[in-house]
């Protein structure tokens, strides 16, 4: 086996092979126009690309070092790992952090399984690696996963009650739901996003950074690509939901929503979630990931309870990932930069 830098014109063979959004070559070119560096890696039998990754490398403000951050990849073996060494050497990397997109087995239902990836690998493997649990996990380590190769009767029945009836009080209400990935939508979801965190209280990423995702990301479905789709909500001729669907395999991803305060007893929210599963399975696709979920016992008084609850209504599995880890390329440094992480966050809460 050998291994060497993807190039643009092996985009569509590279797609083929990662299993998650954040691995696809789409989310790189973005990634590169937010200023962020970009590795991807293939791993080849002969000429055929049989395992592929991509890694950011982060600047540690003030310093001539560097994070790595490499989400959603496969279970890495110990050719990932040696290639990952040489490259953080390179790179000045303090510490590369992976997050797998590999489901714990202690929780994985049986019909919930992630494209691509090993089931019911649990995280010792990870640790004879020479990996330690991530000292500032990043990507949730739960999501919601609904099986769309059921029927629209089966899904309406295996939801909450309170999600069927939302759904058809949406509907008694005239509220209408359709994909709109016009300008002026995408400037309506900014609107919102800025009123929902402002109201939920948590921390979001700029307009630029959703403005750069909507340029990059085609909005047709396609087999070797990222694509985005933007759903809105109209109620009285007004926008009062938006949410951005992604499409990559044969999953759907609901990583982006917002909605108005305005109307809340029309449940505009709900209809418009609806239609984005519908749409899934107009496109043929196997599973619904909604990006992210609460442990086991969530918090009541968490930000995001409410964002869980809501995605819990529609009767999905519940699933948790093996975690994050980090493969620590200096140690002294990573002692240190911890500390000063930690000091970072809670700066940034006080002034939140």
């Amino acid at each position: 086996m050998t291994v060497h830098a993807i190039t643009s014109e092996e985009k569509a063979v590279f797609n083929a092979v990662v299993d998650h959004p954040l691995q696809s070559y789409e989310w790189g070119e973005f990634r590169e126009k937010t200023g962020v560096k970009v590795i991807r890696r293939g791993f080849f039998e002969g000429k055929k690309l049989i395992s592929a990754f991509q890694l950011t490398i982060h600047p540690v403000p003030h310093t001539p070092w560097t994070i790595g951050y490499l989400p959603k990849g496969d279970m890495p073996t110990k050719e990932v790992l040696e290639e990952l060494k040489r490259i953080g050497k390179e790179e000045r990397c303090i510490s590369i952090q992976l997050e797998p997109n590999v489901i714990k087995q202690s929780v994985i239902p049986a019909k919930a399984g992630i494209h691509g990836s090993p089931i019911g690998v649990g995280d010792d493997k990870l640790k004879q690696l020479g990996l330690i649990p991530a000292a500032h996990p990043l990507f949730t380590k739960y999501t919601f996963v609904l099986d769309l190769t059921k029927s629209e009767d089966e899904l309406l029945k295996n939801m909450h009650p309170k999600g069927r009836y939302n759904i058809k009080v949406a509907g008694k209400h005239g509220v209408t739901v359709h994909e709109d990935n016009s300008e002026k939508a995408f400037t309506k979801y900014w609107e919102l996003t800025e009123e929902t965190t402002q109201r939920q209280k948590f921390y979001a990423h700029g307009r630029r950074y959703h403005e750069l995702q909507w340029e990059i990301f085609p909005h047709t479905p396609q087999k070797t690509q990222l694509t985005s789709h933007l759903f809105v909500a109209t109620y009285e001729k007004k926008i009062l939901t938006t949410m951005l669907f992604f499409v990559f395999h044969d999953t759907l991803y609901y990583p982006y929503g917002a909605s108005s305060g305005e109307h809340r007893n029309v449940m505009h929210s709900n209809l418009t979630m609806w239609e984005g599963i519908r749409f899934g399975k107009k496109l043929g696709l196997k599973k619904f990931d909604m990006w992210g979920a609460m442990g086991q016992n969530p918090d009541q008084n968490d930000p995001w309870y409410g964002f869980h609850t809501f995605k819990q209504r529609y009767g999905p599995d519940h699933v948790e990932f093996i975690g994050s880890y980090d493969l620590v390329m200096n140690q002294i440094l990573y002692q240190a930069y911890k500390i000063a992480d930690k000091l970072r966050w809670m700066l940034l809460r006080i002034k939140g």
